[in-house]
């Protein structure tokens, strides 16, 4: 019997310090309202997105500054704009945009020391 692939990557946490400054942090810049519920025993913050991936925020440790996964979020909007935004709100960019076939990322670190990739894809043809 053949089935369709599933994704391999299905679910992301990341870690933050403080769920209030990290929910106002991501709903900055990628341009949402994000909200904040109990999810099994932990109060959570959902990720924009939908389909079979997704993520949250979640009171939790960070990896040391930059050494943990880099989680990638798509972003509504032109690239640097979204760089702009997490610049703004208290993120550190580190990188300029990166081309790829299907798409642009650029590298920040959140305000809890995350290594966060901002994408967007590339326009449809």
């Amino acid at each position: 019997m053949n089935e369709a692939p599933q994704p391999t990557v299905v679910w992301a946490e990341i870690p933050v310090t403080d769920l209030d400054a990290a929910t106002t942090f991501y709903g900055a810049v990628l341009q949402a309202t994000l909200t904040t519920e109990m999810q099994g025993p932990n109060l959570v913050t959902g990720l924009p997105g939908g389909g079979s991936s997704g993520g949250h925020l979640y009171v939790g440790t960070p990896a040391a500054r930059g050494t943990g996964p880099s989680v990638h979020l798509g972003v509504p909007g032109a690239l640097e704009d979204a760089m702009e935004r997490a610049r703004v709100a208290g993120a550190e960019v580190i990188s300029p945009p990166i081309p790829m076939p299907f798409g642009r990322f650029a590298y920040i670190i959140d305000p809890d020391g995350n290594s966060i990739g901002l994408f967007e894809p590339a326009a449809a043809s």
